[in-house]
């Protein structure tokens, strides 16, 4: 007996490390209680109303956990975002929630709670099911290319153009259909307004391409939307900067007086501006341009070559190591304000001294930083309260032309995202170019996935 002590001995020890390294068993999920089966059916049978898929005919449980991951954002891979694509969900496991809400009997305000809170969200599920309706309807007619038109022309083209605005404005009046009237002209003015254009009532070739785009692109573009909200943070602060690349305009919240809104100029096509989140953590009057290394290779060597005076008169130096270095002033491409952001892409807010580009349409014209329209009245409002800053020291400090920084003493939070439809103020739905190719492209990388959107 006392030979196979030892064994004994051993196998104990064994089985006790065994016991002690093996992973906890997570309770069983329970099921859906039978009074709420009905509920959970007709919350997952009206996915598609906000762009997801209507769920198999699996099991039920399993239908709505896969629901709830989709309202957070999960259907679309960690490993598949691109990097400047850095506004990504949170990881998210439905489970707990799901098993607390069956124990507590709370499985309805559950369900309701999974889409994003934010009400602008909620605003473009609206507009979502208008446009939806419209699809069921047939769309729109196509127009054909005409020019113009001006004031009192008739014709065909002019009923054609009135039943196609009419079709997403119902306040274009149907009578006198043949006839371009002041309402009619109005009314493109508006289509306009609605497509980010400029506002001149003429049917450009910009704007008989967005009438012309047919309502199954529009709800993709709402749904490739809907699902970037899906990915955002879910407790963003009040006072906050949130920039639009795709609308190329910057918003400050700061409650409870309205949000501060302005035109920006964002990275071109090809130099895309990434959507981020980050933190301000200083405003710096007067600041030098660091001019980055591929800028400077590309840009402004050559020109510096081309003409030896170019270099004085645009106040460029040389600082050691090799960097080039544009001094404070009226020509510095950062103008008299830069916003200090601390992201990965280097991407930041300023000022410019070309002013005249914000009256365009369209300003996706930079290498990637943020260009603002009114960047003093943002310092002005960001440092509001500040003892250090009162008003009329910015505005000394603005007249001098030391670089000077002041540090937010609490950073203020910056989102940039990529809209290119949302509901505005109005609750007008709004579209933009997809100057980014972002719609396609993530569309592309759902179907990659196995995912519809």
């Amino acid at each position: 007996m006392r030979a196979f002590l030892p064994v004994l001995l051993a196998a104990v020890a064994l089985m006790r490390s065994v016991a002690w390294a093996s992973p906890v068993v997570a309770p069983p999920l329970p099921e859906i209680p039978a009074a709420s089966v009905a509920v959970v059916a007709a919350a997952l049978a009206k996915a598609p109303d906000q762009g997801l898929s209507a769920p198999g005919n699996g099991q039920l449980r399993d239908a709505l956990l896969t629901y709830a991951r989709a309202q957070h954002g999960q259907r679309l891979p960690g490993v598949s975002f691109p990097a400047d694509w850095a506004v990504r969900p949170a990881s998210y496991d439905p489970t707990p929630g799901f098993a607390a809400a069956v124990s507590n009997d709370r499985l309805a305000s559950w369900l309701a709670d999974l889409p994003p809170p934010d009400p602008r969200y909620k605003a473009l599920v609206r507009g979502y099911g208008r446009y939806r309706a419209i699809a069921a309807r047939g769309g729109w007619p196509s127009l054909p290319k005409f020019t113009g038109p001006t004031l009192g022309e008739t014709g065909p083209q002019i009923a054609a153009l009135r039943a196609r605005l009419v079709v997403e404005d119902p306040a274009v009046a149907v009578t006198s259909g043949s006839l371009f009237d002041a309402a009619l002209q109005v009314a493109v003015k508006r289509a306009q307004a609605r497509y980010g254009l400029e506002e001149d009532g003429r049917i450009g070739a910009a704007t008989l391409a967005a009438l012309n785009m047919p309502v199954s692109e529009r709800l993709a573009q709402i749904r490739a939307n809907l699902e970037r909200w899906r990915w955002s943070p879910r407790d963003l602060p009040a006072r906050r900067v949130e920039v639009n690349t795709a609308d190329a305009r910057l918003e400050f919240f700061d409650p409870p007086g309205p949000p501060l809104s302005m035109r920006a100029i964002v990275g071109r096509a090809d130099k895309a501006t990434p959507m981020f989140a980050d933190h301000m953590t200083a405003v710096v009057f007067n600041p030098p341009w660091n001019v980055p290394p591929s800028i400077a290779a590309k840009e402004i060597w050559p020109k510096i070559r081309r003409d030896p005076g170019y270099m004085s008169r645009h106040h460029f130096v040389v600082r050691p190591g090799g960097r080039l270095q544009q001094l404070p002033g009226p020509d510095c491409a950062l103008g008299q304000i830069k916003f200090d952001l601390g992201n990965a892409f280097g991407v930041y807010l300023h000022d410019t001294p070309v002013r005249s580009l914000f009256a365009r349409d369209r300003r996706a014209l930079s290498h990637g930083c943020m260009r603002l329209e009114d960047p003093t009245n943002l310092a002005r409002r960001i440092l509001a309260g500040d003892p250090d800053w009162p008003a009329m020291k910015i505005e000394s400090t603005l007249i001098a032309t030391d670089t000077v920084r002041a540090p937010l003493k609490v950073t203020l939070p910056v989102l940039v995202v990529y809209r290119t439809a949302f509901v505005d103020d109005h609750d007008q739905l709004q579209f933009r170019s997809d100057v980014y190719g972002w719609d396609g492209k993530l569309a592309a990388l759902m179907a990659r996935a196995g995912q519809a959107l």
